[in-house]
């Protein structure tokens, strides 16, 4: 596809898009709610077909696992949204004179990577619909056909309950033949919507590279940032608890959420008793010479990123890539560090059930290189805290720069939000600004609404009663003329 090919493409799908907006901005929030419920039930009732489509279609992960992604984007993204207002008056405070209208921003382009393909196009949709918002999807290419099905339920279900023409449309439905495949080409088409003046906002989950683009596009954006999370395990913690919840989140459709854990962070104070703990429950904990094979095939040093042939694989074919032999049994493989960096290259993000191992001296080391983790290649993400110890907890928590800091719990499950904590339910973490975010939040509905605020007439009654010529006295102290200000107040 030419470039001009793909502006014109641009240009057509984003017009029906628009088209579909103005219909949405007359849309109640009660006509809203019913499409919104509709398209929940008809994903949540595909969940299981569109898990297995995603692991077919891009042989990552667990299909038993993309289920539970499955009714985590339907399910409890519904349950978390539903009560939300979206559609005209949010709010009216009589006290302060503030009334809030909700209004729709207008096209939005879903940028869904290969990791969690379906799961994130109905995440995407639910939220988009729900602020009375079309969408366009843009999957991945080795996602294309799962993606595109996730749409096609989605659409249909809208439909049935009145929703707009094409407000879900999909810029790709057919799987790529790779023998024929120019990866500028798709490129180009994806920066053609990006960088359309009629396109309101950009979903951006995916690798630094399309984030970047899209924050670099001239459009509106919330993207996301690598995880690289790091998981403390303190002295106060039960440690058969802590490392079965690690292994619950590591092991989930083998690692490719982004806020699954990287590295495990303990004081040698303990350090043989976690390591024994994780051997008792499935982690095999790798030699000198075995890491050298392992870094060989999960890192790639040219791109200074995971190698893409160990995401979301099984320990045993990750061992059998490295040319090493581990048990049958093998959960999790372990790879015990010395430091942080790019000489250690398994201190960085990797989607895959491997973890660094650092064991050190104390707390101050500990939280040292949860620090360096998040420097390393996961800043403003999530970190993982296991302590029965308020302030451990408390301390981590301020020293850290992290969206979410999960405690007691699995980190992968957890940022997400709606199972093990009352985090809103989200795919798309936001890092905030050391992430190169603009948030922190787990981005849902609410942001993906313009808030108008009508200001009525609520006079400043200290500055009524108040002299303003004061103002103009050089004379006077800033304490003097505040007392005045702020007198019988």
């Amino acid at each position: 596809m030419s470039l001009d090919n793909a502006k014109q493409k641009a240009d057509a799908m984003i017009a029906t898009a628009k088209q579909a907006a103005a219909i949405f901005n007359q849309i109640s929030q009660e006509h809203v709610d019913r499409i919104v419920h509709a398209v929940f039930q008809a994903a949540f009732k595909n969940r299981i077909r569109l898990a297995k489509m995603a692991e077919a279609e891009t042989g990552l992960g667990r299909w038993q696992d993309k289920v539970i992604k499955n009714v985590a984007a339907s399910l409890f993204v519904y349950e978390d949204i539903k009560n939300e207002k979206t559609a005209g008056i949010i709010s009216d405070n009589r006290e302060t004179g503030i009334m809030e209208v909700a209004q729709p921003l207008g096209p939005i382009l879903a940028i869904v990577p290969t990791t969690n393909p379906t799961s994130t196009v109905i995440f995407k949709t639910l939220i988009a619909l729900k602020s009375r918002n079309p969408i366009i999807i843009s999957p991945h290419q080795k996602a294309i056909g799962c993606c595109a099905e996730a749409a096609r339920i989605c659409y249909e279900a809208a439909i049935n309950e009145d929703a707009p023409e094409n407000c879900i449309q999909c810029t790709r439905t057919e799987p790529i033949d790779f023998s024929t495949f120019d990866i500028n080409e798709y490129y180009a088409e994806t920066q053609a919507f990006m960088t359309h003046p009629k396109l309101a906002l950009i979903l951006a989950t995916g690798g630094g590279g399309v984030v970047r683009a899209a924050y670099t596009s001239g459009t509106p954006a919330y993207g996301v940032g690598s995880g690289n999370v790091p998981a403390f395990i303190d002295k106060s913690a039960n440690i058969a608890f802590a490392v079965e919840n690690i292994l619950i989140s590591k092991t989930f459709d083998y690692g490719t959420i982004c806020a699954s854990e990287q590295a495990i962070i303990v004081e040698k104070s303990i350090s043989e008793a976690v390591i024994k703990e994780f051997k008792a429950q499935g982690g095999y904990f790798l030699s000198e010479d075995e890491i050298t094979k392992v870094e060989n095939i999960a890192f790639d040093r040219k791109k200074g990123i995971m190698a893409a042939g160990v995401v979301g694989q099984s320990p045993e074919k990750i061992a059998k890539l490295a040319g090493i032999s581990v048990p049958a049994t093998t959960r999790v493989l372990l790879a015990p560090q010395a430091g942080v960096g790019t000489n250690y290259p398994l201190s960085s993000e990797i989607l895959c059930p491997l973890l660094a191992f650092y064991s050190v001296d104390n707390f101050n080391d500990a939280i040292k290189t949860c620090i360096d983790l998040n420097f390393h290649g996961g800043m403003g993400h999530s970190a993982s805290i296991y302590a029965n110890d308020e302030s451990i907890i408390r301390e981590f928590a301020i020293e850290m720069s992290a969206g979410r800091i999960l405690v007691n719990s699995p980190s992968s499950q957890g940022a997400v939000g709606g199972i093990y904590n009352k985090l809103h339910t989200s795919l798309t973490l936001g890092c905030g600004t050391t992430g190169k975010n603009i948030t922190t939040d787990n981005i849902t509905a609410k942001h993906l609404i313009n808030i108008q605020r009508v200001a009525r007439r609520r006079e400043n009654q200290r500055l009524n009663h108040f002299d303003t010529k004061l103002f103009y006295n050089e004379n006077l102290s800033n304490e003097e003329i505040l007392s005045k200000y702020n007198q019988n107040y």
